[in-house]
């Protein structure tokens, strides 16, 4: 793949050197580019990546969102990297796992000056009701137990040209939330120390530990929001947050609503 785009390559000897109290716990690759560092990760997984294992790329061609949107990387628009980690629970215990993360990158934002991040449920980064990234969690298991892929895009600046209509929700940009923008290195050196942290948390007590956190951060805590699916409203109500197992919960009229699906898309109403 050629590109006449400038190389912000991450160079993993200097990330190292930021890790702070994680440093060590990150096998770092870089890559000019690649199809999907989900992907690629998953397939080094299979080949015995350790739990740690990080892939972050300048160019990603054919990066995946939520419910299969396409999702572009380029280095001077966005810091985009999988990352492989192994636990000793089976898949039962991940429930919550995207919201947990999701409670690591809000903090490693804040640690770089970035205020007023919310978080919606189960997957998406906002500020101002806009979206500023999103995670992606593929999950496997295998007789040791689970092991997770996850993949975390950060928008740092948008495009010149943006067609508004191919987006559920608006996007922002760190650019536009913090100045100056904060350097690469560091950047992602924050994301993962935060991500050490709450990945050992949860995998001592799962999201039970993290919720009061991610309810801190829910976009629309206790504020009307209505649940679509296939763009028809299948749910509406109050939202009440997560429950100790990442379920999002809405008060109804019918009382308290339990809900677990990932392809349902939640608005405010």
């Amino acid at each position: 793949m050629t590109d006449s785009s400038p190389s912000l390559l991450i160079d993993p000897t200097r990330l190292q050197t930021l890790l702070e109290e994680a440093v060590g716990r990150f096998a770092v690759a870089a890559l000019a580019s690649c199809d999907s560092t989900n992907s690629l990760l998953c397939q080094r997984a299979k080949q015995g990546a350790v739990s740690g294992s990080v892939i972050v790329t300048d160019h990603q061609a054919l990066g995946r969102g939520s419910r299969g949107r396409h999702w572009v990387a380029t280095p001077e628009g966005s810091l985009t990297f999988s990352l492989l980690w192994r636990f000793g629970e089976d898949l039962a215990r991940m429930a919550g796992l995207s919201l947990a993360v999701g409670v690591a990158v809000v903090r490693a934002l804040e640690a770089c000056g970035v205020s007023g991040v919310s978080l919606k449920w189960p997957n998406d980064i906002l500020h101002d009701n806009a979206k500023l990234g999103g995670i992606l969690i593929e999950l496997q298991s295998d007789s040791e137990g689970a092991q997770a892929i996850i993949g975390i895009g950060l928008n740092l600046r948008l495009p010149e040209k943006l067609e508004l209509t191919d987006f559920a929700l608006k996007p922002t940009a760190l650019d536009q939330l913090v100045s100056p923008l904060p350097e690469r290195h560091q950047l992602l050196a924050k994301l993962l120390i935060e991500l050490a942290d709450v990945l050992d948390r949860f995998s001592l007590d799962g999201f039970s530990a993290l919720r009061e956190a991610w309810q801190k951060h829910n976009a629309w805590q206790d504020k009307p929001i209505h649940l679509l699916r296939d763009g028809r409203v299948e749910m509406e109500g109050l939202c009440r947050g997560a429950d100790a197992d990442g379920a999002l919960l809405v008060e109804t009229v019918a009382g308290i609503e339990r809900c677990l699906s990932g392809d349902l898309s939640l608005r405010a109403s």
